[in-house]
């Protein structure tokens, strides 16, 4: 055997380093298939049942365009607010040593952990005209509760832990010797921030308000109580999908989640090709 040969046959033996490719992937591609792909294919497959034009009919309609709208609208700013209130909070949880850190820390995390609903219910009670919070706002003309506001209240809550937890690694793995080079070349805290530390952390807060963004569109528990559910003002998505459903009109109901998603796809293949761009531009 030559060596040319013996090196080939190596490099066939040897074209993956990680052991087992062939059956993780099979196993990756059957998960896929069986949880997220025949799913799909079965909403897209439903509506059919009226036709093209049924299904333009269906979600083109007043109500359900004001849904969409008012799902998308609410969603895309409680992530916006997020990414903001987010960042502070992981910079804070970083960068700072205080008293109770841990419980601010796991604080954090309680919207995974609470059930929709109950954060649902204790945001109506809070923001309610006769509520803790809600009195003192009903005053000065401020409504939160069973108006679109009420439904970005709630989607900034369940929202909050996405940018955090994304935002908080990339921050602690943050050499500060950048920031410390800066200082020393005559940079402000401003400066050093706008131009050393956010370009670098700015892929991962994209891909915070993503993750923020996706779960607010989707979301029907901690909606439902303190929107109001009055159609073409505070109804969402969601909630006219199950509405559908139980006027057993399924082609409709159908036809609404493939509006979402193709919507949600589009906004996330966006977001995506953005974040790409960001890592080029930062070179991350």
């Amino acid at each position: 055997m030559t060596a040319t040969s013996g090196f080939s046959l190596f490099r066939r033996r040897n074209r993956s380093i990680i052991p087992g490719f062939g059956l993780t992937l099979g196993i990756t591609l059957t998960h896929l298939t069986l949880i997220v792909l025949i799913p799909l294919a079965a909403l897209m497959l439903r509506p059919w049942d009226i036709g093209l034009s049924g299904f333009i009919n269906q979600v083109t309609e007043p109500r359900v365009l004001a849904a969409l709208r008012l799902s998308f609208s609410t969603a895309f700013a409680a992530a916006a607010v997020n990414a903001v209130f987010g960042l502070a909070v992981a910079w804070m949880l970083v960068r700072y040593d205080f008293w109770g850190k841990r419980v601010v820390d796991a604080i954090v995390d309680l919207p995974f952990a609470l059930p929709t609903a109950v954060a649902g219910i204790a945001l109506t009670s809070l923001y309610a005209p006769n509520g803790w919070v809600g009195q003192f706002l009903e005053p000065l003309g401020i409504k939160v509760a069973y108006t679109p506001l009420g439904v970005v209240v709630a989607l900034t809550f369940i929202g909050l832990p996405f940018v955090v937890r994304t935002v908080q690694p990339v921050l602690e793995e943050l050499d500060t010797e950048l920031e410390e080079a800066a200082a020393c070349l005559g940079a402000s805290r401003l400066e050093t921030f706008i131009r050393v530390i956010f370009p670098v952390i700015f892929p991962a807060l994209l891909t915070g308000f993503a993750l923020a963004l996706a779960r607010g569109v989707g979301e029907y528990g901690s909606v439902i109580f303190i929107a109001g559910n009055m159609p073409m003002v505070s109804e969402i998505a969601p909630l006219l999908i199950v509405i559908k459903l139980e006027q057993f009109n399924y082609a409709g109901a159908a036809s609404v989640g493939i509006a979402m998603l193709i919507l949600s796809f589009a906004m996330l293949l966006v977001i995506n090709l953005l974040q790409r761009w960001t890592r080029r531009w930062a070179g991350v």
